[in-house]
């Protein structure tokens, strides 16, 4: 598991490798229905070479 202390730093989830951006503990996803919202851990990464950014949870992680 991963927490925000390494932002910055490689991370992956086994088969991905990619920079931590950010850790989030309260992220509501917006497309989810009004009546299905609720607050859950994300932790938001940036692959290394380029490409776009993916979300998971930060148990799925760990450090590269």
């Amino acid at each position: 598991m991963v927490t925000a202390q390494l932002i910055g730093q490689k991370v992956t989830d086994g088969v991905r490798i990619g920079i931590l951006t950010d850790v989030i503990s309260d992220w509501v996803d917006p497309a989810s229905p009004i009546g299905d919202r609720h607050a859950q851990t994300k932790a938001f990464v940036r692959p290394v070479n380029g490409g776009v950014e993916w979300s998971t949870d930060p148990a799925e992680l760990e450090p590269a």
